[in-house]
């Protein structure tokens, strides 16, 4: 049988259909409503029931990849937790030993006893010691002194050296050196030293803080 009788005995057996029962139909309409049926199943089903699960199924992998990605920082963190810990107490024991640098309130009076006992140790004269304003900042304060010393260059300078040996931290700023009376030298200079904050002041700076956020 050639292409050309097979498909007219296919076509023949599609003819004449009209009032008969299906069941009765030859195989090739049968076969061909039973792919039309099937066709016709399957695109309801994947309009209303398996489009859904395909999009519940991508979400559910976009989902495996976020916590994949969670899973692999959080070992990440485990992994690195000792040298973290181990940092946090270097960071810890450093800010311990600045706090010791800084005095309390209380001990401001002995520390500008030191600054002057510095100055005339070295055989300077005091023209001008004069602090000035504490300036209050987030957790801690800074109180600027206005100084003015005589002598000469190297006693000047043993002075530098003295107040940077000073186990509380004191900068020296805008210094300035002029031609005095006698061949001796005038120093101008503004000393920065710097205290912690007590519990009423950062009290105080915490209130601050909420006012100007409201």
């Amino acid at each position: 049988m050639d292409v050309k009788e097979f498909g007219e005995s296919v076509a023949s057996q599609f003819r004449d259909l009209n009032g008969l029962h299906p069941g009765l139909w030859p195989l090739a309409p049968r076969l061909m409503s039973a792919v039309c049926l099937l066709f016709f199943v399957t695109l309801v089903g994947w309009y209303f029931y398996w489009s859904d699960q395909t999009d519940t199924l991508e979400q559910g992998q976009q989902e495996e990849l976020k916590l994949k990605d969670s899973y692999k920082q959080k070992m990440q963190q485990a992994i690195s937790l000792d040298a973290l810990k181990e940092q946090r107490k270097l960071v810890l024991q450093y800010v311990a030993t600045m706090e010791k640098q800084l005095p309390s309130k209380a001990e401001m009076d002995a520390l500008l006893s030191d600054i002057n006992q510095a100055g005339l140790g070295r055989g300077l004269q005091f023209d001008l010691f004069k602090p000035g304003q504490a300036l209050v900042k987030d957790y801690y304060a800074e109180l600027p002194i206005n100084i003015r010393l005589l002598g000469n260059y190297h006693d000047m300078g043993e002075f530098v050296s003295d107040i940077a040996k000073l186990p509380r931290i004191v900068t020296l700023n805008n210094l300035a050196v002029s031609s005095g009376k006698d061949g001796t030298l005038v120093l101008d200079v503004v000393a920065k030293t710097f205290r912690y904050l007590d519990k009423d002041e950062l009290s105080a700076q915490a209130a601050l803080k909420k006012g100007a956020k409201k």
